[in-house]
């Protein structure tokens, strides 16, 4: 019975590694996806972005 036992709990452990490692890489694939829509999404629109400028009375830099 204890070899039996044994072996039921290796199955077990290979199971939840196995689920973990997949889950690992979906997580990734995920944030992989989300990262490279954030990049392309700025790229794609710089205008938006505004530019500092030095105030001449004030020497401040502000936008516009």
């Amino acid at each position: 019975m204890p070899p039996l036992i044994a072996f039921a709990g290796a199955l077990g452990a290979l199971a939840v590694v196995r689920w973990a490692y997949r889950t690992a890489l979906r997580v990734n694939r995920e944030l992989e996806e989300a990262r490279l829509a954030r990049v392309a999404e700025a790229a794609a629109e710089p205008t938006d972005i505004p530019t500092l400028r030095r105030d001449p009375t004030t020497g401040a830099y502000r936008p516009g």
